[in-house]
């Protein structure tokens, strides 16, 4: 079943916030994830009720039925596919990739992602370390860690950045941290968590926490 663009949009918002189990997501935390007016959502999870994409009520919020959660991995699997062709073949960088590739999502040509996948060797991760689900829907598994939670003087390896919007990357390019860095965490602030990091072996960042716990290490 084609969905439009805006029925997407909402079911990867929904998946997005974990909601394809038992919890829901409720109207506020999908239109803080979309950038929209909450009073505006109430209409969209009902038309996706219908559709049986998604379970909702008002009480309990919406979750991801067993036929929408098919369908939003297959978004996601296009996504992040396109993300990984922008970057390895197109010159892109990662802070660009993402607004582009929400457009590319939306071709519907089952030959074009198989061929996509194909063609860039059938990668397991996108360029910001989200796992790439299969042909069949399944995803890679890593143990990865959000930096505060690692003790002090470990080594470790950046392997995903849970934020991909252009300001996190950008900011993360200027402290030239990026996949694959090696780190050592050096230090970890009572007061605020800030932790300082060791890069490469020879120069030291001090992370805020916000920052900080956005970054994915094993």
């Amino acid at each position: 079943m084609v969905l439009t663009i805006t029925e997407e949009n909402y079911l990867k918002a929904i998946f997005s916030l974990g909601c394809s189990g038992e919890g829901g997501a409720n109207n506020q935390s999908i239109a803080e994830k979309l950038s929209i007016n909450p009073a505006s959502v109430t209409d969209m999870l009902r038309r996706l009720h219908e559709k049986k994409f998604i379970d909702y009520n008002r009480a309990d919020g919406a979750k991801l039925t067993k036929e929408g959660l098919k369908l939003t991995i297959k978004t996601v699997r296009k996504h992040r596919l396109w993300e990984t062709f922008l970057v390895e073949k197109m010159n892109f960088s990662w802070s660009e990739v993402h607004e582009v590739a929400e457009q590319l999502e939306h071709i519907q040509s089952d030959k074009l992602l198989n061929e996509l996948d194909k063609m860039l060797g059938y990668p397991k991760f996108d360029p910001h370390g989200d796992p790439i689900p299969d042909a069949q829907g399944k995803m890679p598994i890593t143990k990865a860690k959000p930096l505060p939670d690692i003790e002090i003087g470990r080594k470790v390896r950046v392997v995903n950045v849970a934020d991909n919007s252009p300001s996190f990357l950008k900011y993360l390019d200027k402290q030239e941290i990026g996949l694959n860095n090696i780190l050592v965490v050096k230090e970890i602030q009572d007061f605020d968590k800030s932790v300082l990091v060791e890069l490469k072996g020879k120069k030291e960042v001090f992370l805020s926490h916000e920052a900080s716990k956005k970054i994915f290490v094993e």
